[in-house]
């Protein structure tokens, strides 16, 4: 049994509307599969993605498939989620991000290398 790793964020929505509404998100990830995340929004919707799309959209613009994200400054990032409902943007600071990568970093890299056998004809 593993223990997920979480890490709570907060994102602005970005609307047509004068003001973002700020909205709770979660990041998750399960450390017997460590390549993929998830992002757990508002009325429990969740999005999985490679981790590789995060680690690269915080440094330059990522895309695959429906999911983009990249860096907006040096302190934001932002996640554009495409659907047959539409599109959303959220804008989030980039701290929990780089922590919670962090996280996993640190989590599998305790896990013991997969091993591989190797047949031998004698």
């Amino acid at each position: 049994m593993s223990l997920v790793i979480q890490e709570h964020a907060r994102a602005r929505l970005i609307t047509d509307g004068p003001d973002p509404r700020l909205v709770p998100v979660e990041l998750r990830c399960d450390p017997e599969e460590p390549q993929t995340v998830q992002v757990r929004l508002p009325g429990g919707v969740d999005w999985s993605f490679a981790l590789d799309l995060l680690e690269r959209g915080l440094r330059s613009p990522a895309t695959r498939g429906d999911i983009r994200i990249w860096p907006c400054g040096r302190a934001q990032l932002v996640l554009e989620l495409h659907s047959p409902d539409g599109v959303a943007v959220f804008q989030f600071d980039k701290a929990p991000f780089i922590r919670f990568l962090s996280q996993i970093r640190a989590r599998t890299a305790k896990r013991p290398a997969a091993t591989t056998a190797t047949a031998t004809r004698a």
